[in-house]
């Protein structure tokens, strides 16, 4: 497995999380206590809002950005913010606008409030790192080599940031800020700069202090289509479509074209992976009609959903719990600690956030699995922020943890699900257009 989610399985420490809280949980908070007999709209509404509490209520004090993960764990404090989980987060508090669970002008304000800080951070051509110190805006490194621009963490979080600008198109003082401070910051990412000097790939992260030596480059096909993506849409720093053809499109586990479970899967690792890859670029990027030369990625993101909810419903590995209501093998927190689940690394622990963000491409499946989420699982898995991030009844293990980048998935493929919201804002970057149609892709949302 070659990609870095993947890779923190391989860092000291990320064997066993430390469940220590970072803030006081709220004691009146009950989940016996939780609504009953609700419609199929009333538990998307409460599963959302509540799982947007994590961003609004949890998100840091001093910067307003999402906290990497609700428990002190892997030897990191309180202040780690995570720049990839905070694009989801402004993603997740744009619906709480658009649903009116939070006020506009209060969403505005803490999206403007984050830019700011932005603005003022560690970063590197640009590009962020993949953690700061949400109270100094300082790099907080990642891994030894791993203390600079993290390419991949900085397009989630430009995902979100293209959503809140098209959204945001007020005329107060705040919106108008909001937009020219996010506009000032996407101008200023030197995507062609991880070309390493015009080569034909990006590369993962460059580091003042150790330069390219991670070397890692970014091949297809998994979570980072996005990274391609905005890098051919950036209006200063742009890459050319080779760099997508030679780069993106020939890693060694991009295209498939086998069959498992009787579902052909046009591109990735056999049996799909983690279902994060259909998850995070697709938040803001709309795959309903979208095709280029490689695949037709609605075609290709219901396959991966459709092979991982078989594998879960067959359960060759009988474990306790699994099937049609209880389903979705994505990275999470186990019992082991941080693990990639996938039908070929099945450690007998669910994660909701997999079959939940998975909403658009298996409605049916998905509500199913939430209504047993909610209601069966519910004393065990349901807590202040929506729901926890794992769980493995074969183990009688439930996760006490929240992780930032498997919450703003729920809140945004929900949304998706219910009235395409984010993919209408994303894709209506006449920027995002340009590099869309720059790489060959058609859309039914690309103007000619």
């Amino acid at each position: 497995m070659k990609f870095l989610l993947f890779l923190l399985l391989l860092l000291p420490g990320f064997t066993q999380a430390q469940q220590k809280p970072t803030a006081k949980k709220s004691a009146a908070f009950d989940a016996r206590q939780r609504p009953r007999n609700l419609t199929d709209e009333q538990l998307l509404d409460q599963v959302q809002r509540q799982t947007l509490r994590y961003f609004w209520d949890f998100g840091h004090p001093v910067s307003g950005m999402a906290r990497e993960r609700s428990n002190v764990a892997y030897n990191y404090g309180n202040e780690v913010v995570t720049t990839g989980g905070t694009g989801f987060g402004i993603m997740a508090i744009i619906v709480g606008a658009e649903r009116k669970w939070i006020p506009r002008e209060e969403a505005a304000a803490r999206i403007y409030k984050i830019v700011q800080f932005l603005e003022k951070s560690d970063s590197y051509h640009g590009v962020f790192p993949h953690w700061l110190n949400g109270a100094t805006g300082k790099t907080i490194r990642f891994s030894q080599k791993d203390d600079g621009a993290d390419l991949v963490e900085t397009s989630f979080l430009f995902e979100g940031l293209i959503c809140a600008r098209q959204y945001f198109t007020g005329s107060s003082k705040t919106e108008q800020d909001l937009r020219n401070h996010i506009l000032w910051l996407w101008e200023g990412v030197e995507w062609n700069w991880h070309t390493q000097g015009d080569q034909n790939v990006l590369y993962w992260h460059w580091s003042p202090n150790n330069g390219w030596s991670m070397n890692h480059q970014i091949h297809g096909w998994n979570e980072c289509l996005i990274t391609y993506v905005l890098a051919a849409s950036s209006p200063k720093f742009a890459i050319d479509k080779k760099v997508y053809d030679q780069g993106w499109a020939t890693g060694s586990y991009f295209k498939n074209g086998n069959e498992f479970y009787q579902t052909k899967l046009p591109l990735g690792f056999d049996f799909g992976g983690p279902l994060f890859f259909s998850h995070y670029t697709f938040l803001g990027l709309d795959p309903r009609g979208l095709k280029d030369q490689y695949a037709d990625y609605w075609q290709q993101n219901q396959a991966h959903t459709r092979i991982n909810y078989a594998y879960c419903v067959d359960n060759p590995k009988k474990f306790k719990g699994y099937g049609p209501n209880s389903w979705g093998l994505t990275a999470s927190d186990s019992y082991q600690g941080y693990a990639a689940h996938s039908p070929t690394e099945d450690l007998g622990v669910i994660s909701p956030t997999a079959a939940l963000s998975a909403m658009p491409y298996a409605p049916k499946e998905s509500m199913t699995a939430l209504r047993h989420f909610y209601n069966d699982l519910g004393d065990n898995i349901w807590s202040e922020y929506g729901f926890v991030d794992g769980f493995s009844e074969q183990h009688n293990w439930y996760a006490k943890s929240h992780l930032a980048i498997d919450q703003g998935p729920i809140v945004g493929m929900i949304e998706n699900h219910r009235t395409g919201l984010l993919w209408k804002l994303f894709m209506s970057s006449p920027d995002v257009q340009r590099g869309l149609t720059k790489l060959g892709f058609e859309s039914p949302q690309i103007k000619k």
